[in-house]
């Protein structure tokens, strides 16, 4: 699979990610730190969310010290549903009910054993069509919301 990764500081835990998401036989495309490029959260999250939207990844990584600030940047963009994720449970969750496509990590919060276990849980969980109408809703709201009022 194709994937935006981006980060607004190079980790041990952003490292960790990078080769595990290689050994799994990943490509990707690296925003910020991670590309060679200073970059603070909103430019990385941005960067990284368009890549998805616009299709040149099918999902997108992302990392911030809580997370928190990069969710919400990222979701900004419309076609975005980056989740917050700190364990395996809510990774399949983000996964299977909302059709999240981008992960989010946070820095602080996130050890690499906990990283290796949401990764494996993201990449697993497929999306359960029968959450189509949820998602659509979603959609509504987003093209609501982005229209000149």
């Amino acid at each position: 699979m194709k994937l935006a990764v981006g980060s607004d500081e190079r980790t041990r835990l952003t490292e960790q990610v990078l080769a595990f998401l290689g050994n799994q036989g990943h490509e990707v495309l690296l925003f910020g730190p991670l590309g060679g490029e200073i970059a603070a959260w909103p430019i990385v999250s941005q960067q990284v969310a368009e890549a998805v939207a616009q299709g040149k990844a099918e999902q997108g990584v992302l990392f911030c010290w809580t997370g928190t600030g990069a969710a919400i940047a990222a979701n900004k963009v419309p076609g975005i549903r980056a989740a917050l994720v700190g364990d395996s449970q809510t990774a399949q969750g983000a996964r299977r009910w909302n059709d999240a496509n981008i992960l989010v990590l946070s820095l602080r919060a996130t050890s690499e054993a906990i990283a290796q276990e949401i990764l494996t849980a993201w990449f697993a969980e497929p999306f359960d069509p029968q959450e189509a109408p949820c998602l659509a809703r979603l959609t509504a709201l987003e093209r609501k919301y982005s229209q000149p009022q």
